[in-house]
This record gives C-alpha cells, sequence and structure tokens, in this order.
C-alpha cells in the first residue's frame, strides 16, 4: 500500500469509521513533489480527497447503493490547491495582485507576515505603521518592530499577522501546544437523539445522489469553509450559502467555491432576517461556518446551542488557530497558517522565507471538513446524536509538516494533463471553464448541479426535496 493511502486509511479510522464498513477500491496515482515543496502537499491533498470520496461512497451504501472504486491522482490533487487560478472567464482578468498589505516583510528581528486581504484591514495595518500604502513604505516601516511586538500589536487591533516561525518554535508555542493534542479533524458529539436515516430517495431512485436530500446552510468565506460545502454540493446536497450584504469578498473565491450552491443575502443584526435564518435551521440538516471561533456564538449561533434548537444537527466550525488555547478568537488566513506553524520556514528557511505557493492549508482543510461532515452523518444514522465536526488550518498544518519529505525535482503542473478534469459552465459572468471535483468515483461521480451564481442571487429559502 502506497503512504498516501496509508494516510488515506488513517483518516478514515481516526474518525470511527469501523471495519464493517463498505470495502471500496480505493487507488492513489502518482506522486510528490508536483509543486514546488519539500512537503508531500500533493499527495497529502490525494490522500485527503480519496477519504472524503469513501466516505461519500459510504452513505452511497447506506441508501442501498453497492460499493465502488475510487480513484484520485496526484497531479491533480496538487493543481486543486490552486483551483481558484484555474478559473477561465473569457474577457475577465480575475488574477489580481495582492495589497502590499499581504506580503513577508523583514522586521528588525525576523519577519512577520502582514495580511491586509480586505479594505478594512488594509487600511487599520497602514494606520498601526503610520505610513503610506506600498512595499517600500511597509517595509521601512515594519523593519523597525520586533517580530513579536509587531505580532501582538496587530492581534490587539483585531488585525491580521503572524510572526515567522520554525515547526519547532510553534510547537513550544502556547498555540502549537494547544493544538499538539487535538486530533486533525475532531468529531465530538454535542447532543442526543436517536438514530437519523439520510433524507432523500434510496440509491435505486432516479437521479439518487449521496447526499441526495441533505440541506447545508453554509455560512463562511474565503476559502477553507467555502470548499467543505462545495464539497458536500458536489455529492448532491442542497446547499444554501449564506452571507451578509456589508461583508467584503474576492469576486475569484466567489466563483470557484460556489458551483453547486445556492446564494442568499441575510444580515444577523436585523431580527427579521435572523427569523429567517432559524427557519432554514429548522429544516437543515449541516450548519457550516468558518467566522472565527465565537464571532457566531455571541449572536446565539454556537454549536451546542445550534444543536438543541435543531436536534440531530451535525455542525462543522473552520478556524485559522484552532478551537481553544490564546489564539483561537484570532482572525487568520492562509498565508498566517503557514507563517505561524513554520511551513514557510521549512519550504524556504529563515534568511529569505517563503510560501509554499498554493492555498494548501485551506483547500485540504476545507476537504477535512467535509469529511467529518460526511463521517458525522454515518453516525448520526447508526447512532442517533448530533455532532460537532472542528477543523483548523494551523492543525493542517502542523499534520502537513508530520509527514515524509518529498525528494526529488518538482514537475510542476501542466494544463494538458488535467484535460480529464476540465468542465464547464454557463454563468452569470460567462462560460467558464474551470476544474471540476478530482476525485473519480464509479456509480456516483461528483458534480455540480448548478454554476456558481453572484452573491444574493437566490431567496433565503430551501427548494423542495
Amino acid at each position: 500500500m502506497s503512504e498516501p493511502l496509508r494516510w488515506t486509511h488513517a483518516l478514515l479510522a481516526g474518525l470511527g469509521r469501523g471495519d464493517d464498513a463498505p470495502r471500496h477500491a480505493l487507488s492513489i496515482d502518482g506522486t510528490d513533489p508536483i509543486l514546488a515543496s519539500a512537503l508531500p502537499v500533493g499527495e497529502a491533498a490525494a490522500a485527503v480527497l480519496a477519504a472524503q470520496a469513501a466516505a461519500a461512497a459510504d452513505l452511497w451504501c447506506a441508501r442501498g447503493g453497492a460499493a465502488q472504486q475510487i480513484a484520485v491522482d496526484v497531479h491533480a490533487a496538487a493543481a486543486s490547491l490552486l483551483s481558484f487560478a484555474w478559473l477561465r472567464l473569457p474577457g475577465h482578468h480575475l488574477l489580481r495582485d495582492a495589497p502590499a498589505t499581504v506580503a513577508l516583510y523583514r522586521c528588525a528581528d525576523g519577519w512577520v507576515h502582514l495580511h491586509g486581504g480586505f479594505p478594512h484591514l488594509h487600511r487599520g495595518t497602514l494606520d498601526l505603521l503610520g505610513c503610506d500604502d506600498g512595499a517600500a513604505a511597509i517595509a521601512a516601516a515594519v523593519a523597525s518592530w520586533p517580530a513579536q511586538e509587531l505580532e501582538d500589536a496587530l492581534a490587539a487591533r483585531r488585525l491580521c499577522g503572524a510572526r515567522l516561525r520554525s515547526a519547532a518554535a510553534w510547537n513550544a508555542h502556547p498555540q502549537g501546544l494547544a493544538l499538539a493534542g487535538v486530533p486533525l479533524v475532531e468529531l465530538i458529539r454535542i447532543g442526543e437523539g436517536t438514530p437519523t436515516g439520510l433524507p432523500g430517495p434510496p440509491a435505486g431512485a432516479r437521479g439518487a445522489r449521496p447526499l441526495s436530500g441533505v440541506r447545508v446552510l453554509d455560512l463562511t468565506r474565503v476559502l477553507a469553509g467555502p470548499t467543505c460545502a462545495r464539497t458536500l454540493a458536489a455529492h448532491g446536497a442542497d446547499v444554501l450559502h449564506v452571507r451578509a450584504p456589508q461583508l467584503p469578498f474576492i469576486e475569484p473565491f466567489v466563483i470557484d467555491t460556489n458551483p453547486g450552491k445556492r446564494s442568499c443575502y441575510l444580515d444577523l443584526t436585523r431580527p427579521a432576517q435572523r427569523d429567517q435564518l432559524d427557519g432554514l435551521l429548522a429544516e437543515a440538516d449541516v450548519f457550516v461556518q468558518g467566522y472565527r471561533p465565537g464571532a457566531l456564538a455571541r449572536r446565539g449561533y454556537a454549536p451546542a446551542t445550534l444543536a438543541a434548537r435543531r436536534p440531530g444537527l451535525i455542525v462543522a466550525s473552520l478556524s485559522c488557530y484552532g478551537h481553544d488555547g490564546p489564539w483561537a478568537e484570532r482572525p487568520g488566513w492562509e498565508q498566517l497558517a503557514q507563517t505561524a506553524t513554520g511551513m514557510a520556514h521549512a519550504h524556504a528557511g529563515a534568511e529569505r522565507p517563503a510560501l509554499v505557493a498554493a492555498a494548501v492549508t485551506d483547500y485540504i482543510t476545507g476537504h477535512l471538513a467535509a469529511l467529518g461532515v460526511l463521517l458525522a452523518l454515518a453516525r448520526r444514522a447508526r447512532e442517533g446524536g448530533a455532532w460537532h465536526v472542528r477543523v483548523s488550518l494551523a492543525r493542517t498544518a502542523m499534520w502537513l509538516q508530520e509527514l515524509p519529505r518529498a525528494s526529488g525535482t518538482p514537475r510542476g503542473i501542466e494544463a494538458a494533463a488535467l484535460a480529464p478534469w476540465w468542465i464547464e459552465m454557463d454563468t452569470a459572468w460567462g462560460r467558464l471553464r474551470r476544474l471540476g471535483p478530482i476525485e473519480r468515483m464509479s456509480a456516483t461521480p461528483p458534480h455540480w448541479q448548478l454554476p456558481p451564481a453572484p452573491l444574493g442571487s437566490d431567496p433565503a429559502a430551501w427548494p423542495p426535496r
């Protein structure tokens, strides 16, 4: 058995998939390095994709279907870690330069990665530094700061940034210590209840899919959370993406992560619109949220509260730094998870650090969350109860650094070799060409029935089951 397949089976076993589970034929083809990194990010992504495909196939068997063949290609899995970069829309320039407040800068005694990815974060970072916009001005301002002081000052203002650390330094840090004993995917029972079978038709019915009839509320933004819900949509779930109209967004990421979903606006500061969300919750099977821990709880949507109001609910929570520990409520991004946990240090060293040039922790964490949801649905059917799935970018980064290093010359991603995974969709932006789901499943091939739509395009209502 290959190393990535061992990782797949370890993931499934760690989440309670028993020895009596269906015997699907799993294969992972190809090896790292694909991307320029000593970390086996392509193989790791393939292992996670194979695990979540197996979990979806288990639910198919629970509907009366047979075990199936599942295959994942490492080259395509590595490409999926840059999913947003493979969007092709004639007449649209989707890739854009990040603002100067999103970069690694040298401090007086180390490095800090700033992240002003949204307008308020960009302005706040410049105000803290007391400098003009532009890389040269920011570099000059950052150079006078000790790295720890700048990291602390950013956190005190609810801004985003992280000091460069080695893996050893992160493992000794209070937040690293808080994550050290946490599973890669936490699956926690948060409510009692009798076993609840899957909604929707049996496997023999026309159009039946692993998640047919499963309703998912998607309260997430960039990129891991939306990837989780996008994955559930690919297996047939009805996904309703809920966003407040005043929140900033990055359009290419919306186009990338919203296929298969409906999208509505609800402002939770307005009581009538909170009532609408509560009505949707009453009929939901899954609630996915990607805001930092505590943000929705302060509005009355803590996981235990949700489970009490909707017995049997599966709640998935995604964060940057984890759900416990001193950094639990800090906002974060892909770049900061790589910088804080040692990934950037392992990738390029301390003299001239650099990130792995892909949204590695975002996409992999999104698929890990989907894996947790799929297995939680299976456990709800067997055991009953409500379940909380917890994942974080930082814990994913730690797992990646625990895996054996890749060796050899990176081969890079060849667009021509991705031909089997290209799909096309008619969208509000025009004819979209993009990568489809990477995992191959012989009986229930994952696909999106809806194209991505502009935010707020749909009513805040479920479609009929």
